[in-house]
């Protein structure tokens, strides 16, 4: 009997410790590119130039994607749909543009596990020719899946908008003849 009683307490102890972990987090990372923040602010309003960066849209390049609206304006929404695990299944819907500042969006994941997001792209023009972008993520762990929060997610959430804002960086600065500002 002693042994099951420790088993229970080993098993109980990491539901007691997400008790007392916070559930919501936000990662928010940064970059300078050289471009115009027109430029900048143009080519990332468009959720289908978000393949173009995003580190998980490159992770599958087989997934299915839909688009349903007009892209860059608010109620355009994209689907995907992956076998790969580190993609899965969800939806990004833009519920806000702010020209040329601020764009907005929800992010819905249904597969591996359910959860909304809330994720930004902001721009301020540091110069005529220099544009920073924040990109951030504001989201809730349900109990207990909190306990993950314990586990640097948020590191690991950063690397992946820190590597998707070098790829933006490169791709909006190669020459300006091969950016594509407009509906994809």
């Amino acid at each position: 009997m002693p042994i099951i009683f420790i088993i229970l307490i080993i098993v109980a102890i990491p539901f007691l410790v997400a008790l007392f972990v916070k559930k919501n987090y936000s990662v928010e990372r940064e970059i300078k590119i050289d471009r115009p923040n027109q430029v900048v602010f143009d080519y990332i309003r468009y959720l289908k130039n978000h393949d173009n960066f995003s580190k998980w849209g490159k992770t599958d390049p087989t997934m299915i994607k839909q688009y349903y609206g007009t892209d860059g304006t608010v109620g355009f929404r994209s689907t995907w749909d992956s076998k790969n695990k580190n993609v899965g299944k969800g939806e990004q819907q833009i519920i806000k543009v702010a020209v040329p500042k601020r764009i907005d969006f929800e992010l819905r994941f249904i597969k591996p596990t359910p959860s909304v997001a809330h994720v930004y792209m902001t721009t301020d023009p540091m110069s005529r020719q220099e544009t920073i972008v924040i990109w951030g993520f504001d989201s809730k762990m349900n109990y207990p899946m909190n306990l993950m929060l314990l586990f640097n997610i948020q590191k690991r959430l950063g690397k992946d908008l820190e590597t998707g804002l070098k790829n933006l960086k490169h791709q909006l600065e190669k020459k300006e003849s091969t950016i594509r500002n407009s509906n994809p």
